[in-house]
């Protein structure tokens, strides 16, 4: 044998042998799972979290459904690297995740992606060393090291900061301890991400219509199986307090939990009311987390460690050991729709877990979607109504300013009717909000001499000027530079003129009228991110502040106990757009708003600034009918077959060149085949044309409540012009934003 066979024999020697062929999901856009062979030794089923080769890298994937196929030889098959030390995806969870990618006609790698995106957790955390004391006396004692022995008893291990912590020493006082002889050492189990919360810890406060909503909901958490119940209650009818009784009966009953938020970044005075009731917070699931915590929190779910995630809408997809019941709180809320590789709307993809799981999901809202709303009238959903504000609270009162009459002064966005209102607030010691659904402090900067308009050259919208931080920036794709002084185009200096209002803008308003006053502006774009968003929150709360200034960030279940003045000041913005739910998305804005104030007793007002004063969101919010608008919006959604009873989907064709998105969109729409029940109607340029530098087209597919749309759109795609160069399709099925 030559030196070179020898070398290859030895190879071949190293190299495990298999004995079967698995199909894994690996985290691409395939349309299915690999084949990969098991290592003889190795122990995998479907769930197994595993490391496979994929091309020269090595990437997570999880074993699928699929025994061995004869006509795949192991011997040729590249074998699996690695099985993780972690409990397998449930088969619940398989399911679900094979049902999102069929109804989103994603490529199910990538949903799958979504259960396991914390790889560190994915293997056992390592034992954490301590300390246990074995007896003895040290050769000096000094009042440090009496206080440590103090508290040490035998057999009790210790970790070493947590002993120098109780006896408020240094641990070096501990390891001079070791040294002696006194302590051994000992490896303790990691600590718990979370402590357990206790669902008998506090005792509910919630009486009257609050306390019969809840015996009706933990009537069925008890009798188990799968439900869905929408609780819609007014602002500040105790709907939280409500579903917490729910999530204790589940504790009780040993299982998870899991609370969907729009904003859990936000939301740190939930995060405190839950540990009020439970004596301890829940693991939090969100982009803000560190990705230690990240993994720490995955791996306490996956193992049943942690009872109770509050996440956002990404939470859904947490492999959850044994779950017993999904609440999605602020249901109506567009920020559960996802628009970024899997196109879904968590709301809706809630209710299918719970389905496939067989366990009671809570949607609960002020303003609940028209597709919750008509669900519960057909009986799909349990409806629980609470219309009144818990304890002696009352709605405020709610008045539209018609701008048409009672304008602002040249120059200005108040009406002196608002800033009359404002000021005798301030003067009584209580808060007022000043609500704007624009960041930044004007929408559009243009030149005054020449008419030059500045415009993202990324894409097609207008450069908002952000004056606190002397920049203008595109809010499609973050491309900024710094403010001008003179025009690009004719070159004359300080004749750059602001148009509209943004926060910033009605901030610099405010401070001309009140310039005692303590401002706040709240905008998710203001530097010091989350952190100085959650101090801010904290500063309002605590009435560290007069007047309040904010986007829809201040609209979403925040309680402060002074707020007692709601300026809306632009309510027909939302108006504005060709979205068919335009109207549904600014009743519910503005009547969340709105809700901020007089939830703790004092007698609060609503100022609504409008030029359309006569329109029927405006005089559904004012009038508090909100039965009557739901009513009026549910009807007209019938006429015209839209959700909940038509179904929409949405194709958006992009390219670098524009032709290239132009001429792959009308092959796809040749392509469509005739179905009765379904059109398509473009392709057309889509409002946004340019995003990224990318050229944007887009097909609307609108069918009946029975069409098989997935069907429709598999057979479009297929049938249609293959992909190529720059060309991107993206699906989107209950597409939410039309732009």
């Amino acid at each position: 044998m030559s030196p070179d066979s020898s070398s290859l024999f030895g190879e071949l020697l190293a190299q495990p042998s298999v004995q079967r062929v698995v199909p894994v999901l690996v985290p691409l856009p395939a349309p299915g799972p690999y084949s990969y062979a098991v290592p003889a030794g190795m122990h995998v089923e479907p769930g197994s979290v595993v490391q496979v080769p994929l091309g020269p890298r090595q990437v997570i994937g999880v074993v699928w459904e699929g025994g061995n196929d004869d006509r795949l030889d192991p011997k040729k098959l590249r074998p699996i690297t690695l099985a993780f030390d972690c409990p397998a995806l449930s088969p619940e969870m398989r399911r679900f995740i094979e049902w999102v990618a069929s109804y989103t006609l994603s490529p199910p790698g990538l949903v799958a992606r979504m259960a396991i995106r914390a790889p560190a957790a994915l293997e056992p955390e390592p034992m954490v060393e301590g300390v246990r004391y074995v007896g003895g006396r040290p050769e000096r004692m000094t009042p440090a090291r009496s206080r440590v022995l103090a508290l040490v008893g035998e057999d009790v291990p210790w970790t070493r900061a947590g002993l120098a912590h109780a006896a408020g020493v240094s641990t070096s006082v501990v390891d001079g301890l070791t040294q002696q002889g006194l302590f051994e050492t000992v490896f303790l189990p990691p600590p718990p991400v979370v402590a357990r919360p206790d669902p008998d810890y506090a005792p509910s406060r919630i009486e009257g219509p609050q306390k019969d909503a809840a015996r009706d909901i933990v009537d069925l958490v008890r009798k188990g199986g799968f439900t869905a119940s929408l609780i819609d209650g007014v602002t500040g009818s105790g709907k939280t307090e409500v579903y917490f009784e729910a999530i204790a009966e589940t504790l009780r009953q040993g299982r998870q939990v899991l609370i969907l938020l729009p904003e859990i970044a936000l939301t740190s005075s939930f995060l405190e009311r839950f540990e009020d009731r439970f004596g301890a917070k829940p693991g939090e699931w969100h982009s803000e987390l560190s990705p230690r915590m990240r993994e720490k929190v995955w791996r306490g779910i996956v193992t049943g460690e942690v009872q109770v995630v509050a996440g956002a809408r990404s939470a859904l997809f947490l492999p959850f050991e044994n779950l017993g019941l999904i609440v999605v709180d602020e249901e109506h809320d567009p920020a559960y729709k996802q628009e970024d590789r899997v196109f879904y709307n968590a709301r809706d993809m809630a209710v299918v877990r719970a389905r496939i799981g067989d366990f009671p999901i809570v949607l609960v809202s002020a303003t609940p979607s028209v597709e919750s709303q008509v669900n519960a009238q057909a009986g799909r959903y349990h409806l629980v109504h609470l219309p009144t504000r818990y304890g002696e609270a009352a709605l405020p009162d709610l008045h539209l300013i018609d701008m048409r009459k009672h304008p602002p002064e040249r120059g200005g966005f108040l009406s002196p009717v608002l800033l009359r209102a404002v000021g005798k607030t301030i003067e009584r010691g209580e808060q007022a909000l000043l609500f704007l659904n624009r960041r930044g402090y004007a929408p559009l900067t243009l030149c005054r001499v020449c008419g030059h308009r500045f415009q993202c050259p990324q894409c097609s919208s207008w450069l908002v000027e952000h004056r606190f931080r002397n920049q203008i920036q595109c809010h499609q794709c973050g491309y900024s530079e710094p403010t001008p002084e003179a025009c690009p185009d004719c070159g004359t200096l300080d004749h750059l003129v602001a148009c509209g209002p943004g926060v910033e803008r009605i901030a610099e308003e405010v401070e001309r009228h009140f310039p005692d006053a303590r401002t706040i502006v709240m905008s998710s774009d203001l530097l010091g991110g989350v952190k100085r968003l959650r101090l801010e929150l904290e500063a309002i709360t605590r009435g560290d502040a007069d007047i309040v200034i904010g986007t829809q960030l201040v609209a979403k279940g925040h309680n402060f106990p002074l707020m007692t003045l709601v300026g809306i000041v632009d309510a027909d913005l939302g108006l504005a757009n060709g979205d068919p739910r335009a109207a549904e998305r600014t009743f519910q804005l503005l009547s969340q708003v709105t809700g901020r104030a007089g939830r703790t007793g004092l007698k609060s007002h609503g100022l609504l600034q409008t030029y359309q004063p006569q329109h029927p969101v405006m005089q559904a919010i004012v009038s508090g009918d909100a039965g009557a608008f739901y009513e009026r919006e549910i009807i007209e959604r019938e006429r015209a077959i839209l959700p909940p009873f038509g179904r929409l989907a949405s194709i958006i064709v992009s390219a670098e060149s524009r032709a290239d998105a132009e001429v792959h969109a009308r092959g796809l729409r040749a392509a469509a085949p005739h179905v009765s029940g379904v059109a398509v109607l473009g392709p057309a340029e889509a409002p946004l044309a340019l995003v990224r530098g990318r050229h944007r087209f887009r097909l609307l597919v609108h069918g009946r409540r029975n069409s098989d749309m997935q069907a429709f759109l598999k057979s479009m795609v297929a049938q249609g012009p293959k992909v190529r160069g720059s060309v991107h399709v993206q699906i989107d099925v209950d597409p939410q934003s039309f732009l």
